[in-house]
């Protein structure tokens, strides 16, 4: 018996309004205008990488205010401001 590859593509079914489908496609670079599973694939990329920053300026609000760690930046400051003084013209 023969088993199938792994396969890098997962196909779905899904329905979308006409109106949703034809504003995307006329706001969609030309490379996926024509092809609705590169636009498809486009869109969600684009929204992944849009949680994802999401996400990490999250966690960068919380750690600026975690006392800790405005502990720390400060004394890395204070150790490091000497370095600020290299006789150099700020730019």
């Amino acid at each position: 018996m023969e088993t199938k590859k792994s396969s890098h593509i997962v196909r779905r079914s899904f329905a979308l309004p006409k109106n949703l489908v034809d504003e995307v496609t006329a706001l969609a670079p030309a490379h996926a205008r024509k092809n609705l599973n590169r636009l498809v694939t486009v869109v969600l990329r684009d929204f992944a990488a849009r949680q994802k920053e999401r996400a990490f300026e999250e966690a960068m609000v919380r750690m600026a205010a975690d006392p800790a760690i405005r502990n720390e930046g400060a004394s890395i400051s204070r150790e490091f401001r000497v370095c600020e003084r290299d006789g150099l013209k700020d730019d």
